[in-house]
């Protein structure tokens, strides 16, 4: 029998992606829930590092993210003004008649952090047992010559049933039909494992994607939370596709993906760096809810028949396609257990609240959310000019100047309803879809 206690130790004694530092304000706090566990993120002036603590303040147990960072650079409670520093000890209680010490139950329990690639992270178990566990980073990339994108979304599951899919390479042809695959591609896929353990495992697609058009793929799951694929497409580029899966609570998961690609000619990636960061972030969106509607209904036909502990009995996976899904669950349940043991998934959600876009990327995205209100001002603008182009064409009559303000007038128009689109997809995903359309 496995050992659950060891099991449950991989879940909630590691490291964990919570955020690009560049989308965090060192401003303000910023909320965070961990394996169930909330959190405040806030960035300490006088050490120079980002904090993670419990939120919730010892006090009257409100949430410490509702406060702010004072003069003296520490975290303020909204409540009642308790101050507390970095390692969680606090520092000031405005009520406190002269005298009074500051006892052990006034702290804030402390988080471990470290940042690396760009990224925010969380040990989420007892913060003097970081320093035993690496980061989960992928070396490879840094390395000088990578052009990386980045994206992320709170999805409406689990991580392990994340991790299940993007470890399934089969599926891209079909899911992803018009997006970023095509139907015609599919195929055998004769998966190999090169290695496995308790720190995950490895192996490789020898033909590769696109019947082989692109090269072998390399794929590594590195437990509990990160994985990428590694494909040399020869006389074109070298490209990861990285993805962590942070446990938010049960039935929810920060995604956090990375594509560095390494070109051999300087162009493509001159090319890619001309779109805005947000309109890329609106494809990937499209993407990842190529997926999302059916994952979401799928974690809970499997937890009715067992879940995790019992997905190779009530999956079919007759195929070498499906050999990483199989390792990943044969992982779970030889060394990893799942993130949330015996917690059961919330209701399912309905279509709409799937598709939703606003809270689960757009408000905590530095690109996005400065996309968002510059469209907002822009697009009274572009209705105001349109007003004001007709109006002139109106009085202007038939000839050239009338002409071209009603040629202005079209275009603000179209500009005022590309703007209304932009900031609808912000929001919400329609639901339909590529595939199917």
């Amino acid at each position: 029998m496995p050992d659950r206690t060891h099991q449950a130790n991989r879940w909630t004694h590691a490291w964990y992606p919570v955020a690009f530092l560049r989308d965090l304000d060192p401003k303000r706090p910023t909320p965070f829930t961990l394996m169930g566990q909330d959190l405040v993120l806030w960035f300490e002036r006088q050490s120079g590092q980002w904090r993670a603590l419990a939120d919730v303040c010892p006090h009257r147990l409100v949430p410490l993210s509702d406060g702010r960072l004072n003069e003296a650079g520490e975290l303020e409670c909204p409540y009642h003004g308790w101050s507390f520093n970095g390692e969680g000890r606090c520092t000031a209680i405005p009520q406190a008649e002269e005298g009074l010490a500051i006892g052990q139950r006034s702290h804030c329990r402390s988080y471990a952090t470290a940042t690396g690639q760009g990224l925010l992270f969380v040990f989420s178990g007892d913060a003097a047992d970081a320093a035993d566990q690496p980061l989960p980073l992928v070396p490879e990339i840094d390395a000088p010559g990578w052009l990386v994108q980045d994206t992320f979304r709170d999805l409406p599951m689990d991580a392990l049933t994340l991790l299940e899919n993007v470890l399934d390479v089969s599926h891209v042809p079909f899911t992803h039909h018009a997006t970023v695959g095509r139907r015609d591609n599919a195929g055998p896929v004769a998966l190999e494992l090169s290695s496995f353990g308790p720190d995950g495992f490895t192996g490789v697609w020898q033909e590769g994607p696109r019947r082989g058009t692109l090269g072998s793929q390399f794929t590594t799951y590195a437990a509990p939370c990160l994985m990428w694929h590694d494909l040399t497409a020869k006389g074109f580029a070298r490209i990861f596709t990285v993805v962590y899966a942070t446990p938010i609570r049960r039935g929810e998961c920060r995604l956090i993906a990375r594509f560095p690609f390494q070109f051999n000619s300087p162009w493509p990636g001159r090319l890619l760096r001309l779109r805005p960061e947000w309109l890329q972030h609106l494809g990937n969106h499209v993407v990842l809810e190529d997926d999302q509607l059916f994952l979401h209904w799928q974690e809970r036909v499997l937890e009715q028949r067992g879940g995790s502990h019992e997905a190779l009995r009530s999956f079919h996976l007759p195929t070498s396609a499906d050999r990483y899904v199989r390792a990943l669950h044969d992982w779970v349940n030889r060394y990893g257990g799942e993130p949330f043991p015996g917690e059961p998934l919330p209701p399912r959600e309905g279509r709409r609240a799937l598709m939703e876009r606003y809270e689960a990327h757009t408000r905590h995205c530095r690109s996005c959310s400065r996309a968002d209100r510059r469209l907002q001002q822009l697009q009274p603008i572009s209705w105001g000019v349109a007003a004001l182009a007709l109006l002139a064409a109106a009085w202007l009559g038939a000839g050239l100047w009338g002409g071209l303000a009603l040629l202005l007038a079209v275009a603000a128009s179209l500009a005022g309803l590309r703007i209304q689109r932009w900031l609808e997809m912000l929001r919400y995903g329609n639901g339909l879809p590529p595939r199917n359309r």
